[in-house]
């Protein structure tokens, strides 16, 4: 049987099912919450964020998840310091300068604290003389940290980050912590190589 799951990962877990760089006092892993043989992370989600992962045991699921290539769209909920205004969100849209260049086209839009959303552990460390606010956004693309960069550039830091979505899949109904499995997808086949067809000689 192939897993496919979906895990809320909660905040200050490494994303992966050892710590081997701190093996005489390791820090909280995946394998703390998930008892699967065989199943890996399809994409990586920093310690200091929460929610959606994917995993699974099959190895061209994982690739076509995590592969940049695909450009499947990654939709975070963002708490950031202050309220961006229109000219901000525009910025995140149209593309952001970072140190490795322009971002892609993106999806931001200010939205209500999501509903039902958990306390994080420990509380974030906000500046009670500014107000924050939270802002969707989408993006197709998988820089470090690139959600975290790009609000920084344009003068909101981002207080708390959680992942909604990937491609199709959501983060609904999962508390933290809480993984389920899902219906394995079909895997897309390898583009043909196209034939040399110049005459031999």
């Amino acid at each position: 049987m192939s897993w496919f799951i979906r895990f809320n990962k909660p905040y200050d877990v490494l994303p992966q099912f050892t710590d081997r760089a701190n093996a005489d006092s390791p820090r909280n892993t995946l394998s703390d919450f998930i008892d699967l043989p065989g199943v890996y992370p399809a994409g990586r989600l920093d310690r200091d964020s929460e929610g959606l992962m994917l995993l699974t045991d099959n190895g061209k699921l994982q690739a076509q998840i995590s592969d940049p290539k695909h450009k499947m769209a990654k939709t975070y909920w963002v708490q950031v310091e202050g309220i961006p205004d229109g000219a901000v969100l525009k910025a995140l849209r149209d593309g952001v300068e970072l140190k490795d260049g322009l971002t892609r086209p993106a999806k931001a839009r200010l939205i209500d604290e999501p509903e039902g959303l958990w306390p994080r552990n420990p509380p974030i460390r906000a500046r009670q003389t500014v107000p924050d606010s939270w802002v969707e956004l989408t993006i197709r693309e998988g820089r470090n940290r690139q959600v975290r960069r790009m609000t920084a550039a344009v003068g909101h830091p981002t207080l708390r980050l959680i992942r909604a979505r990937i491609g199709d899949w959501f983060l609904d109904g999962l508390d933290p912590g809480q993984w389920d499995s899902l219906p394995m997808p079909s895997i897309s086949a390898a583009p043909a190589r196209k034939r040399d067809r110049r005459p031999r000689r």
